[in-house]
């Protein structure tokens, strides 16, 4: 059964909506700037502006102090997210939303690889089972030997990789900190991170590409925000399936605005991998109410 805290399914999976609807706009937005500012740069200045819409939130918490246990672990996090945003604005502008879209589904099955080999979390057979579908389901997308793999691609997967070790991470730090805490403090060390990227390949933006850049950073807070209101309205599992259809947005924007071809290989790809995580969402919630049910003989006390 569902806390009530989150026993409202309509306005949870109309959140997830939202969000996902976000985060293609920034797919879309990327797309648009195209390649003519380096990837760390456009990095840069995006979380440059997602530090001022976040800089109460920050103060607040410096101003409460990091302890000690957790600077590694922050700043362990800002290298992770650091390397995998430069890998996603490159590989946003080089190859179509779709396979961005789909690729990026990887992150959950890396978090809960690396949570067995880093936090010692058990994985059952199932779950074993629901990773080697998604894997499929990502050799599905890519092809390899089929059609070329473009630097584009390689990019990706290594973003979807360094932001599942990243969130890994922030399993650990969302005991010490608030979400509101943990994203300032992202944003921070992001920033601080990208700095020495983008000043070694930094071209002077034009108005526009600022512009731009700021609409990017506008949907990426949004889009997290209402991720984090449909995680509160409803149990992941009501949401989680919700989050295929950025797929299908990104399918239809690419080709509408940018005329991407349509790959039903990508689809196919793209519905594997969101369906071994929903599977395995699916999984770990029910063994989480196991957990937390009363045994029977204390069901009447």
């Amino acid at each position: 059964m569902s806390p009530p805290d989150q026993d409202r399914p309509l306005e949870g999976i109309a959140w997830m909506f939202l969000s996902g609807l976000s985060f293609v706009a920034v797919n879309a937005t990327v797309r648009h700037l195209g390649t003519d500012l380096p990837a760390a740069e456009s990095a840069f200045i995006r979380f440059a502006y997602g530090l001022l819409f976040l800089l109460p939130s920050l103060v607040a918490v410096l101003r409460n102090g990091v302890p000690r246990a957790a600077v590694r672990l922050v700043l362990g996090r800002g290298a992770l997210h650091t390397m995998a945003v430069i890998l996603w604005f490159f590989a946003m502008a080089r190859i179509p939303l779709a396979e961005v879209t789909a690729i990026g589904y990887l992150n959950p099955i890396v978090v809960t690889v690396g949570a067995a080999l880093f936090l010692g979390e058990r994985i059952a057979l199932r779950r074993v089972l629901a990773i080697a579908v998604a894997l499929i389901g990502a050799l599905v997308v890519l092809r390899p030997g089929l059609r070329e793999i473009v630097p584009g691609h390689f990019a990706q997967l290594g973003a979807a990789t360094c932001f599942g070790l990243s969130y890994i991470i922030a399993k650990r730090l969302s005991a010490m900190f608030s979400a509101s805490a943990m994203v300032a403090l992202l944003s921070l060390t992001v920033s601080l991170g990208l700095v020495p990227f983008a000043a070694a390949v930094w071209v002077t933006p034009t108005t526009a590409q600022m512009f731009w850049l700021a609409v990017v950073a506008l949907f990426a807070t949004f889009g997290h925000y209402s991720m984090g209101r449909a995680f509160a309205a409803a149990p992941v599992t009501v949401t989680q399936p919700v989050i295929f259809l950025q797929l299908v947005w990104a399918t239809i924007l690419g080709a509408l605005a940018f005329g991407e071809a349509v790959d039903p290989f990508v689809l196919l790809g793209g519905g594997m991998i969101i369906g071994a995580i929903t599977y395995i969402t699916f999984r770990e919630a029910r063994l989480r109410r196991r957990v937390t049910a009363p045994a029977p003989e204390a069901a009447n006390l």
